[in-house]
């Protein structure tokens, strides 16, 4: 989980940094393409924990 939310954190950063100083909107593009890579990591993190649940 801490990975997760350093990741958010990152691309939060690189986002408006990208979007406010002029020149850099490739750190935008970055931080948006870091926020989608956490959220595959955090989408493939969950249906793993879902398929160890015994059945009833």
């Amino acid at each position: 989980m801490a990975l997760f939310l350093f990741l958010a954190l990152v691309a939060v950063v690189l986002g408006l940094i990208g979007a406010v100083a002029e020149g850099l909107g490739y750190l935008l593009i970055i931080g948006i393409a870091v926020l989608v890579i956490d959220l595959a990591i955090i989408a493939v993190r969950w249906s793993r924990r879902t398929g160890r649940r015994p059945v009833r």
